[in-house]
């Protein structure tokens, strides 16, 4: 009995063809209608494109379309595609999204895509926008802190402790975050005194490490403006990595906050020691 090797010399292609053959599906394609930002600093419109539209494709592949076709000067930022650099946030629809990890299956086939910068910082061109604010915030948060007399490779931390920070190390910083939270993003005033649910996320985060000297809980309500947060969760709602910044970092920290600034034995306890002293 002779068998008969089917994927023998058969090209990528072609077996891709074979398997879309068998499953009875063919691939398809179709022309979308994209409604994009296009400007700079001093002002701009959005732009209607027609652009092809093909089986499995997310946006940022028809925006790079959009580049190598019909606008070749139009700006975007991107790096990994992959969805954990952070690079390519700009909003779709009106809502913060990963260009990258929006796929074109979730809209109909009918619908006007619009394709827009994020809203909370300075447009630098067309959907590049000026995100140093959030690196300004990173630098006024300290790093880690060790007790005095503990040497590296000395620390010791129960799994527990390990585990409560873990999901914030997800943090892939596009600042979806930053630039839903209505604080900042409706009032330009208040960028300077509060630092944005991505960095009261990490002060929380090192409040909740056992071996962190920095008194953290003062900083976070004097110095990164813990109590303009009014907790409404947008933040959480648009995170890629689903990482509940809400119930599991903010709430917490403000807990302990009030715990520590408004508890009238705390209050007494602080105002007997200072006197001791």
């Amino acid at each position: 009995m002779t068998t008969v090797n089917e994927n023998a010399e058969v090209s990528v292609d072609e077996a891709i063809e074979k398997v879309q053959a068998k499953a009875g599906g063919e691939k398809t394609s179709y022309d979308a209608q994209f409604r994009v930002w296009r400007g700079d600093a001093e002002g701009g419109e959005l732009v209607d494109y027609t652009v092809e539209v093909n089986e499995g494709e997310v946006v940022l592949d028809i925006i790079h379309r959009l580049q190598a076709t019909q606008v070749g000067d139009l700006a975007v930022r991107w790096n990994c595609k992959a969805g954990k650099c952070g690079s390519c946030s700009a909003e779709i629809n009106g809502r913060p999204r990963l260009l990258c990890m929006t796929r074109m299956s979730t809209f109909t086939q009918n619908e006007t895509i619009t394709v827009t910068p994020l809203r909370t910082f300075p447009v630098m061109k067309d959907l590049v926008t000026d995100v140093s604010f959030n690196y300004k915030k990173a630098q006024e948060v300290p790093s880690f802190a060790p007790p005095e007399g503990l040497a590296p490779g000395e620390y010791r931390m129960a799994q527990v402790d390990v585990e409560r920070s873990q999901e914030f190390r997800k943090c892939i910083e596009c600042f979806l975050c930053q630039d839903v939270c209505h604080v900042i993003r409706d009032h330009e005033d208040n960028k300077e005194s509060f630092s944005g649910p991505r960095f009261l996320m990490r002060v929380a985060e090192l409040d909740m490490h056992p071996l962190d000297a920095l008194d953290r809980q003062h900083a976070a309500q004097e110095e990164h403006g813990l109590g303009m947060c009014n907790i409404t969760k947008c933040c959480t709602e648009v995170c890629p990595e689903h990482i509940k910044i809400t119930d599991n970092a903010l709430i917490p920290l403000k807990e302990r906050v009030v715990d520590r600034k408004y508890d009238p034995l705390v209050w007494l306890g602080n105002k007997i020691l200072r006197r001791a002293n």
